[in-house]
């Protein structure tokens, strides 16, 4: 890319004084020298340990989940990160009965205990929240393209935050 259009204030945003083009991707150099992307520098968070953390390497293993549709990794300025779930379509619907929803709380548990044992300590999370309501793209949670849109998810669910920190559950149905 050598610029935008018409556009020299954009281009002097992104581009670096030798000419490469600033993506945005987070990544690192593997030990066989090939570039891993593994997130987005806008989708960084700092805890309140002063730790960076990248959030998509972490949704990644929660969204493998047969029981998750899609998550949210945050906690920016908090002390652990959470992880916000929207449960698989198939057991949205099934929740109501306490069987199926004992059962489902009882995977979460085991999800979470995965994905604490796969990340670094300042990366694991404390909690997962199961959202109430579906992430839509009419709600503005979704892109057209169905990626989230994490600063309205947080943005809706910030009034909740500290009664979720302070609760001991490692699951919690909003």
């Amino acid at each position: 890319m050598k610029g935008y259009y018409k556009a020299p204030d954009k281009t002097a945003e992104v581009m670096t004084a030798d000419g490469f083009l600033r993506t945005g991707d987070k990544g690192y150099i593997d030990e066989e020298g090939n570039l891993k992307i593994i997130g987005r520098v806008k989708d960084l968070f700092k805890t309140s340990k002063g730790k960076y953390v990248a959030p998509a390497p972490i949704e990644n293993i929660v969204n493998n989940d047969e029981h998750v549709e899609l998550s949210l990794v945050g906690g920016s300025g908090q002390v652990s990160t959470m992880i916000i779930v929207q449960l698989a379509e198939h057991l949205q619907s099934k929740v109501s009965n306490p069987d199926v929803k004992a059962s489902i709380t009882t995977a979460l548990e085991a999800l979470l205990k995965k994905v604490n044992a796969s990340v670094e300590d300042y990366e694991r999370a404390r909690f997962i929240v199961v959202a109430k309501d579906a992430w839509t793209i009419e709600k503005e949670f979704l892109t057209p393209t169905m990626k989230i849109k994490r600063a309205s998810i947080e943005k809706h669910y910030v009034d909740k935050l500290d009664g979720w920190y302070s609760s001991k559950d490692k699951i919690i149905w909003e």
